[in-house]
Formats: structure tokens, C-alpha cells, sequence
């Protein structure tokens, strides 16, 4: 049997990325970035005056299905392979990312009568506008003790798909009537790739509350949250629960011509996005702390028991690798903070003086930003520019920046939010290791880590651990490309687990990031700063951030 290539491909929030691999040893053959024609909707709908609410982000199915039509042709274009040797494609996807679908699998926004209505589109993970909808469930799942909340760090974000669900109902009760199902855009990805509706066993753990031994929550528990869920598992979150590197379904003939493959290949189930990085950077074992790094950072990590742990995101049994417990947690903000700031509040001049040394902005704010030591540039900051994730789960938490002096240079404010991200991770850390899940060593993946070294570095003397980066541009991807070498299985020039995949598949770079002990000192001191912050704006000493929000709506 000859060389044998699967296709993975990586669903973003500004781009979706197919990649094709070699399964003999994980080589990129070719990759290709699609970016959305419609972007991120969070100010109106195509063709639409209509201003969207506060807080909204939505996408346009028809963008995913663009990714097939232009990246997958393209990457066996440019590779010059023979469709016939490859055996499956995987996806992942953003998540939570849902829809409504009618029973055919048609997106509601789709049809000319919902095409105006901003609750039958996709609702993108960063759709924050179902916060009271979050905030009503955590007080009822707690007054009522359900079980199901410890595992999900004692709350369920607004992000995530019951939230989002309830939204709908509450705001469109017509769409909710209409909708056959709500589906993670990952399924329905993979849905319009074989013909068959499935759910997936990661996205359900993670983001719908399903648990591999108990199910759904009880229906008396929906019912508790309004009488019209009562049957909401049942109905419209229906659908059978597969899990990961599970073969879906052949690939159709439809799907097959537009993409330029031999129809029949496998089709894994779909995946998120994070969760299929943590294989592709040869992550099997537990005590390993995967970052996929890029506008957000979701941190991935394995266990041999279900443990609880504060404002993690959940704990999924098989959630990433089977076998283990998969625990997740994540910053809302990352990459987009370092982005708001060159795009939003930067000095002219900065942009002028990179041109002059024929740089990009970020790389000469990360060059100039390297001359300080930690804890020169007497800033400080909080990391919640998109609300906070993980510990506190809160969306309503805003950014903060503290020490600013009329001497103050932009470098320095980039550096004190690159510190910034840094401490939210390392309070991610704290938050396993007292909830007896260990954290050893760190991997990142993702755009951040090829892109400023400087930032791996502090990562790696806020947290006082080495960190190991992923050799892949689109990690990602890669995983999603093992799930689909598991999918197509052995016989077929795959693997039988994902485990054998990733030994053989998987990619990291020789170069690592070392603690350098003086700075870890300096990081100990001003983490100790930051989380007197952290507590006093963010556990309810001072509310200021949510009435200053509270305010601002007002009179909006």
C-alpha cells in the first residue's frame, strides 16, 4: 500500500484552513486559508441598516461550505497528490458555535422568510448577548444542587448552547418553534459532507452539558428553567451522540465532485477546535497543559479522574483523547486584545517608525518591548477586554490598565498586556494544581506562538514552567486530520486509535522556553499584584465594571 494523506480542516473566526497530511508522519503536503466573505456579523446583517444588539456575534453558513469549495480543491491542487490516496477528511470548529435548522438540515437564515431575523443565524462562540439567560441558569442549576455544575467549574457560560437556546426562546419565540434542531456548526458541517445528523461527543460534553454515563441534565431541571424546555433534550438537542474519530458517514458524491475527492472516504465527527490540537502536538498523557493560542486561548488537559476544579470549562470523559478525562478551561481575549490595541489605541508614530525599519507593528512593538525587564514599565493589567472565561466565567468583566504615568510609551502598554494574558493563564494553572489536577509542562499551538517569542517567554516565567511549541502552523488542523486517519481506520492506510496517530502524526519544534529565574521572582511579585486586582474587580468587592457597562446600555 502506498502513501496514504487525510485532510483536516480547521474552522476559525475570521478563516477557515484545510491542510493535507501525510499519515506516515504528520508532513504538511499543502495548506490553504479561505477567509469568510462575511466575516464576524456583529454590527448588522448582510444587506441589512438594521444595527445589531450589544454583545451579538453571528456568522453565515454559507462561509463554512466556501472553506470546502475553495481550500480543499486548492490544497490537492497544490500538493499534486491523487484523490484516490486520500482516505478521509476531519473538521473542527469554534465552539460553542450553533444554529436552527429545519428537518431537512436548512439553516433557518437560509430561508427567505427568516433571512431577516438575527436569531436564525449562526450565533458565533463569542455571541455574549445570552448572559442573562447564563446568569439564570447558574442560580437555578445551584439552588436546585444539581450535579452536573461542579463539572462545569460551578458555572455555565453564555457562550455555550443551552444559553443561546434560551436566548432564542426568549427573544424569538417563533424561531425556536420553527427549528427542528440546534446544531453546533461543526455537525452541521459534517452533516452537509455525508447526509447524516450527528452530534459529537466533545462539543456535546463541553458545550451542551452531556455527560457520557448520566446524559442530559433531567428534564425537571429544563423544566425548572422555563416550562417550554421541559423536553428540550429530546426534541430539538436530539440526535445520536458519537465520539471522537468516529467515521460518520462516506462522503457524498455532491460534496465529493465540489471538493475534487473520491466520494466514499471517511468523514470524522466533528470536533473543536482546541481539543484537536492537544493530539497533534503529541499530547496523550495527562499532566500537560495544551494552549491553542490566537485571538482567544483555550487550555486543554488530561486526568485519570473527574475532579472539580473552579471555573474550569467542564470535564468530559473521552472529551480529547479516550481513555482519560479531558478538562478544559480559556481566556475569552488574547490575540484580540494585541490586536485592539494596533488597531484602536496605538500612536500614529509607531506605525510609521515599524515602516522605517520595514516591520509589521506587532513586531516592532514586540522588538521595542523586549528592552524592559519585568516589572519596568510599572504597568499592570486585567485581561478581560471580552469578559472572563476562566476563572470567574463572567462576561460582563471589562479590561483595566493601572500605572499609566504622561510618560508612559506605547511598548510598555504592550507589554503589560502581553504580561496580562500571561497571569490569566497562570490563574487557569493555580486553579488545576488546587483542584489536584497536575500541570507539568505547557504546549502551545496556534498563530501567537510562531508569531512573538517574546510572549512565550513571559508565558514561561509568569507560569515558572518550560514550554514546548507545536512545528505546525495550523495544529489544529493536523488533529483534525488524525481523527480523520482514526475514521478511516487501518485497513484503510489509517490508524485503529488516536493515540498510534499521534505518535506517528504528531509535531513539535526542538526549541523550547525556559523560566529564566530572576524574572520568575519579578512575576511572582507582580502576580501577587494582579490577583489582589483580579479578586477585588472580579469576585464582587467592586462591581464598578458591570454598572459602568449597566450605565452605558442605559443610555445607549
Amino acid at each position: 500500500m502506498g502513501k496514504k494523506y487525510t485532510i483536516g480542516v480547521d474552522y476559525g473566526t475570521q478563516s477557515g484552513r484545510a491542510v493535507l497530511v501525510d499519515l506516515s508522519n504528520g508532513q504538511e503536503i499543502a495548506d490553504h486559508v479561505t477567509p469568510y466573505p462575511h466575516h464576524v456579523m456583529d454590527e448588522r446583517l448582510p444587506g441589512s441598516d438594521k444595527k445589531l444588539p450589544h454583545d451579538w456575534a453571528l456568522q453565515h453558513p454559507a462561509d463554512y461550505i466556501e472553506v470546502l469549495r475553495r481550500s480543499v480543491p486548492a490544497v490537492v491542487r497544490h500538493s499534486g497528490i491523487d484523490p484516490a490516496d486520500i482516505i478521509g477528511i476531519g473538521i473542527d470548529f469554534t465552539s460553542c458555535t450553533m444554529l436552527p435548522v429545519d428537518a431537512s438540515g436548512e439553516p433557518l437564515c437560509l430561508k427567505p422568510e427568516w433571512h431577516e431575523h438575527p436569531h436564525s443565524w449562526v450565533k458565533l462562540w463569542k455571541h455574549h448577548a445570552a448572559q442573562p439567560e447564563a446568569d439564570r441558569i447558574n442560580r437555578i442549576a445551584a439552588e436546585r444542587g444539581e450535579a452536573f455544575l461542579p463539572r462545569y467549574g460551578g458555572k455555565l457560560s453564555s457562550e455555550w448552547m443551552i444559553a443561546k437556546v434560551w436566548q432564542i426562546l426568549n427573544e424569538a419565540p417563533e424561531i425556536y418553534e420553527r427549528t427542528d434542531r440546534f446544531l453546533e456548526a461543526t455537525d452541521w458541517v459534517v452533516s452537509q459532507m455525508t447526509g447524516r445528523i450527528v452530534r459529537n461527543s466533545c462539543t456535546a460534553g463541553y458545550k451542551a452539558v452531556w455527560h457520557k454515563q448520566e446524559g442530559y441534565p433531567d428534564r425537571e431541571f429544563f423544566k425548572a428553567l422555563d416550562p417550554r424546555l421541559e423536553h428540550l433534550t429530546t426534541t430539538k438537542l436530539r440526535g445520536e451522540i458519537c465520539p471522537l474519530g468516529t467515521n460518520v458517514g462516506g462522503l457524498t458524491e455532491r460534496m465529493a465532485a465540489m471538493m475534487g475527492l473520491r466520494p466514499g472516504i471517511a468523514v470524522a465527527a466533528g470536533n473543536v477546535d482546541a481539543h484537536a490540537a492537544v493530539p497533534a502536538v503529541g499530547v496523550v498523557t495527562p499532566g500537560k497543559l495544551v494552549m491553542a493560542m490566537g485571538t482567544s486561548i483555550c487550555h486543554m488537559l488530561l486526568g485519570t479522574e473527574e475532579k472539580t476544579v473552579e471555573g474550569m470549562c467542564g470535564v468530559v470523559e473521552d472529551g480529547i483523547i479516550p481513555g482519560y478525562f479531558g478538562y478544559e478551561a480559556g481566556q475569552s481575549a488574547v490575540g484580540d486584545i494585541f490586536e485592539w490595541y494596533v488597531e484602536e489605541a496605538m500612536p500614529a508614530y509607531v506605525k510609521e517608525a515599524a515602516g522605517k525599519e520595514g516591520l509589521g507593528v506587532h513586531a516592532w512593538l514586540e522588538k521595542e518591548a523586549a528592552l524592559y525587564k519585568p516589572g519596568q514599565t510599572g504597568l499592570l493589567a486585567l485581561d478581560w477586554w471580552n469578559g472572563n472565561r476562566s476563572v470567574l466565567v463572567d462576561t460582563d468583566l471589562t479590561g483595566m490598565i493601572l500605572g499609566m504615568t504622561l510618560l508612559t510609551k506605547p511598548q510598555e502598554i504592550y507589554r503589560a498586556l502581553l504580561e496580562a494574558t500571561a497571569f490569566g493563564t497562570r490563574k487557569i494553572v493555580d486553579a488545576f494544581h488546587s483542584g489536584g489536577v497536575s500541570v507539568d509542562v505547557l504546549y502551545a499551538c496556534g498563530g501567537l506562538p510562531q508569531k512573538n517569542k517574546l510572549l512565550m517567554q513571559i508565558y514561561a516565567d509568569v507560569t515558572n514552567r518550560e514550554i514546548i511549541v507545536a512545528d505546525s502552523k495550523q495544529t489544529p488542523a493536523l488533529g483534525a486530520a488524525i481523527f480523520a486517519a482514526v475514521a478511516a481506520g487501518k485497513e484503510a492506510g489509517g490508524y485503529d486509535t488516536v493515540i498510534a496517530a499521534a505518535e506517528n502524526m504528531a509535531r513539535v519544534k526542538e526549541e523550547t522556553f525556559k523560566p529564566i529565574p530572576e524574572h520568575v521572582e519579578i512575576y511572582e511579585r507582580l502576580y501577587r499584584e494582579y490577583n489582589l486586582l483580579h479578586d477585588y474587580f472580579g469576585r464582587g468587592a467592586n462591581d464598578v465594571m458591570k454598572r459602568l457597562k449597566h450605565i452605558k446600555q442605559s443610555v445607549e
